[in-house]
Order: structure tokens, then sequence, then C-alpha cells
């Protein structure tokens, strides 16, 4: 799971330093409501994040589930303009804020220096989040599936190629969406939008 994380943060890393990137940055992005740029620092801001709670101490939080975590988040279902998804979008901005260049070296600094192999199991927990923690692996796949989501984001915004990601990652990331994807819609209609096109509903996006 680390070296998966650590991968695919790289992959979103080359992403961020690609000329398509820096020359649309003030333009907006195929996300309503957010820049190129905006989308960027969010992107980013899913590698930086995992420094900064790994410097926090071990919150006293209770320990949840990967699912029972987004059983709990505010984002699922808001609008675009409910105060979680401005707070999101001006997060994404304010790291976004020195530019395409700094920014990117602020994400190759972070994973130059992430050290994951020597960390021990252990709760973090985002200041976002309300009253619970995660264990550090179950945060790192709420962590790629932000960076495979918003990688694919970011590229389409730019006009290129999306990028292609570890299979290990891929298949924690898939998990994950299909999981939450059988919760809300329930398992028949997830199956059959994988294997019957005649009988497949409209959608089973997971949020």
């Amino acid at each position: 799971m680390r070296r998966d994380f650590l991968a695919t943060a790289r992959v979103a890393a080359d992403l961020l330093r690609t000329p398509a990137v820096r020359d649309r940055w003030d333009e907006p992005s195929a996300l309503p409501a957010f820049s190129v740029g905006g989308l960027a620092g969010h992107l980013a801001f899913q590698v930086l994040v995992v420094a900064q709670v790994l410097g926090d101490p071990v919150p006293e939080e209770p320990v949840i589930s990967l699912l029972d975590h987004y059983g709990r988040v505010e984002w699922i279902g808001a609008d675009l303009d409910d105060e979680i998804n401005v707070r999101i979008r001006d997060g994404g901005s304010s790291v976004a804020a020195e530019g395409p260049v700094a920014l990117a070296a602020r994400v190759d600094a972070v994973l130059a220096s992430l050290d994951l192999a020597a960390v021990p199991a252990r709760p973090v927990r985002m200041a976002l989040w309300g009253p619970w923690a995660l264990m550090l692996d179950d945060l790192l796949v709420t962590r790629m599936m932000e960076l495979v989501v918003h990688a694919d984001d970011l590229a389409v915004s730019v006009g290129i190629d999306t990028p292609a990601f570890p299979e290990g990652a891929v298949s924690s990331v898939v998990d994950l969406l299909v999981r939450l994807a059988v919760r809300r819609h329930g398992s028949t209609a997830v199956v059959r939008a994988l294997s019957r096109t005649e009988r497949a509903p409209a959608t089973v996006a997971a949020f």
C-alpha cells in the first residue's frame, strides 16, 4: 500500500510539471468553480497532507473503518456552493497560490523526504474531518483515490492524456469505488452496470 501510494504520488507530481498545466493555470478546469491552478493545488494537497498528518501527534479520536469514513464525510452529496465544497476549493487555491513551479517543487520535496516504510502502523487524522481518525494505510487509500480521480480531471482540463497509474494503486482505488457504489446503489445495480449493458442503470457513481 505504501509503495503504491508513493508511486501514485510520483505520477501526479509528473503531471503537475507538464507545460499544459503551467500554460493553462488560470483557466477554468473541467470541475465547476475550480481553476486549473486550484485543481492542481487540490491534487498536490493529497501528497502534502500525508507528510503533514505524520508530523502531528497520534490522534486521540476513535479509529474507524474506511467505509465508515465515507459514511461521515460532509462533501458526499453536498451542493457546489455548500460550505464544505467552498472550503475544498479555497484550500486548493491556497496550496497553489505561489504558482505551478513552486507547487511542483513542494510536492517533489515532500516525496524526496517521505519514508513511509519507516513509519509504524498508527492512526492519523486530517483537520478537515470530524471527530475520528483512520489507520495510516486506510488514509493512503483515500489519498490514492483522490490522486487517481483528480489526475484525470486535471489532464482532461488541459487537453492531455490521463496518466497511467500503478496496477496496485488502480486495484485499490477501483475496489474502494466499487464498494462505495454498492453501498449507494445496491449490488444488483453494480453487477448489471459491469456485466449487462441492456440492463445497466444510468449511473453507479460512487459519489
